[in-house]
């Protein structure tokens, strides 16, 4: 079975797809890896081949165009990046795909969605975080439009309605059913709130306590726990990291992810609430990042695989991003949030109400990131929280595995029962031989 899976987006949306993409490789399908050449270099390590897509300097137009952070133009900012980008996407795929093709894709990738309804060709979503299921039984948390869950079902129901066809669709269908008209398809609308995700299988990739599937949420979604990828089979702890770890109590891990952030009073905040916690610290920055004048007790690193560093860590400072929050757990450490755009505020808020963390609304203030951190820091009941959550979390291995199986079924129903089952004996072939290796 040939495998496209399209991933669009930073690196949070990227690492949980190659994750994925790597168990289905490595179980015997032919995986093609679609996404921007700024993640041609890992995509190479992870042994996948690369299907590139537009241009790394787009890539990297688009993430640090600070209106893409700003929760009042976000959205239109992604869109006008995306809406470009639909037909050519189209276009790939059409002639990358064969009859024993499926494709698995980030729900953004509408080109995909298109390409299954033009010529058939299956799909499967993958949706990274629950933030882009539109329920009204349980409203997702967005910076500019959130519906209060104190108002009657009836009520969230029209709200959520109305959002979706008057806000979202005026902003998306315009592009969308342009070029459906002119592939021949019919017009669509409630782009966000139910077309986008396919009626074949959508994938939530992450597990059920985390976010708890609701009824009015697309048909055919199946949980399958944090894929947890990033590149700890590529990446070293460096000598020195690794003598500033085993050398003192553990550090509180800071990083802002993708988000675009103004870097010295970032850290300068950062800085100012550890020395007067007296603690030690980790700063993940990117080269160009300006820093403060730093103190012998923190360290900083551009990029250290978060599965290698914070099971050594005491809690860390992050903007919300899923793949972060993923790893904070599997590691049981405390998370402080900071939000800037997007699915962060509710990974946020998901994380604040299962007890592990707090979020907070001040961003780069010294006595605010002061605060919640002491605060962060003494409560033994997120601690506690931490360490009961952690035991609950599946291994990356294992929800690959299952996504694996979902995107098999799906394939079955479309590309023919015996050409699936016989990847399937392979697969279940090839985990017996590493089972006796």
């Amino acid at each position: 079975m040939h495998i496209i899976v399209v991933a669009v987006g930073t690196s949070g949306d990227v690492h949980p797809l190659l994750g994925l993409s790597r168990t289905f490789a490595k179980l015997g399908h032919r995986v093609s890896f679609c996404t921007s050449p700024a993640f041609a270099g890992v995509v190479e390590r992870c042994g996948l081949r690369l299907l590139p897509f537009g241009t790394a300097e787009e890539y990297y137009a688009a993430i640090n165009n600070p209106a893409l952070w700003n929760p009042r133009t976000s959205l239109k900012t992604l869109w006008k990046a995306v809406a470009v980008r639909i037909r050519p996407l189209f276009d790939l795929l059409e002639a990358e795909a064969d009859n024993d093709t499926i494709m698995a894709a980030h729900p953004w990738a509408f080109g995909a969605r298109l390409l299954q309804e033009k010529h058939g060709v299956p799909l499967v979503s993958l949706q990274i975080s629950p933030s882009t299921f539109l329920s009204a039984r349980k409203p997702p948390i967005h910076k500019q439009f959130t519906i209060p869950l104190f108002l009657p079902y009836s009520v969230r129901a029209a709200l959520l309605w109305a959002f979706d066809r008057g806000v979202l669709d005026r902003i998306c269908a315009p592009d969308i059913n342009r070029l459906r008209l002119d592939l021949g398809l019919p017009p669509v609308k409630r782009i966000m709130g139910r077309w986008m995700h396919s009626p074949q299988g959508v994938l939530g990739l992450f597990p059920d306590w985390f976010a708890q599937p609701q009824t009015d949420w697309p048909p055919k979604v199946t949980l399958t726990g944090f894929p947890l990828f990033d590149e700890a089979d590529f990446r070293n702890v460096d000598e020195e990291l690794e003598d500033f770890l085993a050398k003192g109590p553990a550090p509180v891990v800071f990083t802002p992810g993708s988000t675009l952030v103004d870097g010295l009073s970032y850290y300068t905040a950062a800085t100012a609430a550890l020395n007067a916690l007296d603690c030690r610290g980790i700063f993940l920055a990117t080269q160009r990042t300006a820093l403060p004048q730093l103190t012998p007790n923190i360290l900083v690193r551009s990029y250290v695989p978060l599965s290698r560093l914070l099971p050594r860590a005491r809690a860390l400072v992050h903007h919300g991003g899923i793949g972060t929050a993923s790893q904070a757990f599997a590691a049981g450490i405390p998370q402080l949030i900071t939000p800037f755009a997007h699915d962060q505020f509710d990974n946020a808020a998901r994380v604040e109400s299962l007890g592990c963390g707090i979020q907070m609304r001040s961003h780069a203030s010294g006595p605010a990131m002061l605060e919640a951190l002491k605060q962060l820091l003494a409560d033994e009941r997120i601690q506690s929280n931490c360490t009961a959550f952690r035991a609950r979390v599946v291994s990356g291995e294992s929800a690959c595995m299952k996504a694996l199986s979902t995107i098999e079924i799906a394939a079955a129903g479309s590309l023919g029962k015996n050409r699936v089952e016989s990847t399937s004996e392979r697969r279940q072939g090839l985990t017996a031989i590493g089972t006796h290796n």
